[in-house]
């Protein structure tokens, strides 16, 4: 759903949009643009970005971007607040485990 160009523009709502890890993007981007779980590609895309520190700053708020225009757009109810706990938990943990990321997202952001 997402490609470079949108993650750039989504992090310059918040940063310089500037990458630092471009071999960490390029490689989710090709991921989730094999995947048809829509779910799946928002909890590698927030991974990726959270985890492997995508972007110079704006990490977790383009994370937490991603995640809830994901949910929005899929028809998933969410709490923006419970959003920013779960990504700030993603990040202080270091959590690297994509199923662990979406069962964090699955059960905490109503």
């Amino acid at each position: 759903m997402l490609n470079k160009k949108d993650l750039l523009a989504l992090n310059q709502q918040f940063s310089h949009g500037r990458i630092v890890n471009p071999s960490s993007l390029d490689f989710v981007l090709s991921q989730t643009h094999h995947s048809r779980d829509w779910f799946k590609a928002m909890c590698l895309l927030a991974r990726a970005i959270l985890v492997d520190h995508v972007f110079e700053d704006g990490n977790k708020r383009t994370a937490a971007a991603v995640i809830m225009l994901y949910l929005n757009v899929n028809g998933q109810s969410f709490n923006a607040d419970n959003i920013a706990k779960i990504v700030l938990q993603i990040s202080k943990k270091n959590i690297k485990n994509i199923n662990t990321i979406g069962r964090l997202i699955n059960h905490g952001a109503a």
